[in-house]
């Protein structure tokens, strides 16, 4: 038995502190998702004032996850650096930030400044809260913690259209649904606050304990970019991309898809995402009891991913009746979900000692990556009439997400089969 387990056992953490701290990151972590979706559930009252078109509406998408992107890789370095809790009051602060300007904006200058402002605040999510996470919930808990954060996001996108278009549609002001989306980051903020001492990644050290008492003899600390250097980390990195291709084509192009392919009315296929992300969010539930129980984590990411993969080829067919279509490709995202914590750890695992936040903030950016190129080559194929092709090509990118946590969990369990070097 190793010393941290030891530990562990001689002196248990009570449920109730680790599930304080799991539920705070997860109300963090569905903010951030919340505020992915600022702006695109107004896009038809944006259109009505302004007489913007869909181009450009669609590069304020493009500026929040291009900021975004480049930020998460950079706040992995900050987070590791001064720590994670201050960076999530500066991150809702500037959620906070981007509904005043997006609520007060005169034209399409103020909107980039809304969505720019978001995506600054979006992108140091990941490495904070994977930080806080690794830091303060005990190990045999840590899945769980997994679960609840990936339930969060999928629940953060699927509020946002109703809280924003539902205001905007009861007060006839697109503005009041924005101020009071930044009203809603405050709150959350005063939360976090209140809450400071169940966050606070400086007092907790649950992650890459050491295996032996290394004393003096510790190892000679690396350059703060050598993580870069690891094949695991790109490979996570690839892992996100692929993914994140895959759901920004449901996301985006399902229910335009499924409209053409089967007939259905667009009122109908909508509903393809909200029961993607649901189906999504009960796997990442059932997943985050399979974390603790599996060595190989990358079995359980291919055998779901493949699944979900399998699935979508169903849908793709054209073979099946229109309702039973979107059931399916609803089911689709159970496979997503399960995957979801064993994913997460599997990142756990691959990262360095001391190189938390700097390695979840550079493969989470590959999410920002496949949200920014996938959308433009989808809309591309719907545009050309390829409407299979939305699901063929989500199947495809999930089995090329297979292929990279597959080498992730190679490279993990040879590492993991190496001798330990006697302590000096």
């Amino acid at each position: 038995m190793t010393a941290s387990s030891s530990s562990t056992l001689a002196n248990p953490v009570p449920l109730r502190q680790d599930a304080r701290t799991i539920g705070l990151i997860g109300l963090a972590h569905g903010s951030s998702h919340f505020f992915h979706m600022l702006l695109p559930p107004l896009f038809p009252w944006l259109i009505g004032e302004f007489g913007f078109s869909y181009s450009e509406l669609g590069l304020l998408v493009s500026v929040f996850f291009v900021i975004s992107g480049v930020g998460q890789a950079l706040s992995g370095f900050l987070v590791d650096r001064v720590g994670a809790r201050p960076v999530m009051f500066f991150a809702l602060s500037s959620f906070a930030a981007a509904g005043l300007a997006a609520g007060t904006a005169q034209g399409y200058t103020g909107l980039l400044l809304a969505a720019a402002l978001a995506g600054l605040g979006n992108a140091p999510f990941h490495p904070v809260d994977f930080t806080i996470l690794n830091k303060r919930v005990s190990p045999q808990r840590l899945g769980h913690g997994f679960s609840v954060h990936g339930i969060s996001g999928n629940l953060g996108w699927a509020t946002a259209p109703v809280f924003m278009a539902g205001i905007a549609t009861a007060t006839g002001s697109w503005r009041t649904a924005c101020l009071c989306g930044g009203l809603l980051a405050l709150t959350v903020l005063a939360i976090m606050v209140w809450n400071r001492d169940a966050i606070d990644d400086r007092q907790g050290a649950w992650a890459h304990q050491a295996k032996g008492g290394g004393g003096a003899a510790a190892e000679k600390p690396e350059h703060p970019m050598a993580f870069l250097k690891l094949p695991s980390v790109w490979l996570c990195f690839s892992f996100f991309f692929w993914s994140t291709c895959a759901l920004s084509a449901i996301q985006s192009f399902a229910s335009p898809a499924l409209q053409s392919m089967y007939g259905l009315p667009l009122s109908v296929t909508a509903m393809v995402v909200t029961g993607y992300m649901l189906c999504g969010a009960a796997g990442m539930l059932v997943g985050g009891f399979l974390v603790g129980r599996v060595q190989r984590l990358e079995k359980i990411i291919s055998v779901c991913l493949l699944g979900s993969a399998a699935l979508l080829v169903v849908v793709a067919s054209g073979l099946l009746p229109g309702m039973v279509a979107l059931v399916v490709a609803s089911v689709a995202g159970l496979g997503t979900g399960l995957a979801g914590p064993s994913r997460d750890m599997l990142i756990k695992r691959a990262a360095p000692p001391g190189a938390t936040g700097r390695v979840y903030g550079t493969v989470y950016s590959g999410l920002d990556l496949g949200f920014c190129l996938a959308a433009p080559v989808f809309g591309a194929m719907l545009d050309h009439g390829m409407t299979a092709g939305i699901f063929y090509g989500s199947a495809v990118t999930l089995g090329l997400s297979v292929v990279s946590a597959a080498l992730v969990g190679v490279g993990v369990a040879a590492r993991a089969a190496r001798p330990v070097p006697a302590a000096a």
